[in-house]
């Protein structure tokens, strides 16, 4: 089965490759031989498009033309499947070996490895192996979220998003309308950053917090998409890491090491409980409530009253 699958789509490239004029559906179905053995117009339509697909996926540009009469027709022009050649140094391509072990852990360890071959097929010197280990550390980047995937593609396809997000002081999760740009992973979370329309304002998502499924919306963006997304500044700041205040805590020993990583300051109280110093800005208080009980507010006194309202407002679930 797949060594008739692999022929036919090699049939179908190359009479797209081969002709001068854009041929139809009737033409193609006439020239390659399996698609003869289509039992009915339905069951060549699906295998055409699905060969169609394919062949775009391997990375064979197909155009679609209508002509004059409303008919549409293909072609794969040589000039658009013409690649110059492809040099990569040992440097390069142990870089690009490093990206795709990266993701081994996700969905794209399929796309990764696909990739590699393609550019082993345009030149990749043979004695360079990219997935030759480098070092005693192997980087991992983890995605454990639903929402990463759909994402991603809808990043990539310019596509706007509809989903329900939940924030850090909320109740209950509440429907957002997002042109997403660009996704990034920011100390061990995934962020989406994009053009909140509902807000009419560019919006940072943590992946974590968005519930159920991530739904596609067929119109096109309403706002320019920057040059330069700057996901970990915007996260930084919402987190704090901007901070030009101090604020002071109580922790329970042997917790909040997060938190005692950004001290200032540390001081040990006794009947386990520590005292830290620790930068105070925007979003400080949505990243102590994650602690519970075992932080507690001492200076300043808004950011006290900040916490214990979303402490409350969680308390009312």
């Amino acid at each position: 089965m797949a060594i008739a699958k692999a022929e036919r789509l090699m049939n179908l490239a190359l009479c797209l490759l081969g002709t001068r004029r854009p041929l139809s559906k009737r033409e193609l179905r006439e020239s390659v031989e399996a698609y003869l053995e289509a039992g009915s117009d339905d069951s060549f339509n699906r295998m055409f498009e699905r060969d169609k697909d394919d062949l775009r996926e391997l990375g064979l540009v197909i155009e679609t033309v209508e002509s004059l009469d409303g008919e549409t027709g293909y072609l794969a022009r040589r000039d658009s499947n013409r690649l110059p050649p492809i040099t990569l140094d040992a440097e390069e391509a142990a870089a690009l070996g490093l990206a795709a072990k990266v993701w081994q852990q996700a969905r794209l360890a399929g796309a990764a490895s696909g990739a590699l071959q393609k550019l082993r097929a345009a030149g990749l010197p043979e004695d360079v192996d990219p997935y030759e280990a480098h070092g005693a550390l192997e980087p991992r980047i983890p995605v454990h979220e639903a929402a990463f995937e759909p994402l991603m593609l809808a990043c990539r396809d310019r596509r706007p998003v509809v989903f329900d997000y939940r924030k850090a002081n909320a109740a209950h999760p509440e429907s957002r309308h997002v042109e997403p740009w660009a996704l990034e992973c920011w100390r061990g979370h995934w962020y989406l950053a994009g053009f909140d329309r509902d807000r009419g304002a560019e919006r940072v998502f943590r992946l974590s917090r968005i519930t159920g499924k991530v739904r596609s919306r067929g119109a096109r963006f309403t706002a320019p998409v920057p040059d330069v997304v700057t996901v970990r500044e915007t996260v930084a700041g919402w987190a704090g890491e901007t901070a030009d205040r101090s604020a002071l805590i109580r922790l329970r020993t042997g917790a909040g090491y997060p938190l005692r990583a950004k001290a200032t300051g540390v001081r040990e109280l006794g009947d386990g409980w520590d005292e830290l110093e620790i930068p105070y800005g925007h979003g400080l208080d949505a990243w102590l409530v994650e602690f519970g009980p075992d932080v507690v507010v001492l200076e300043p006194a808004e950011l006290r009253a900040d916490v214990v309202d979303r402490l409350r407002a969680v308390a009312k679930g």
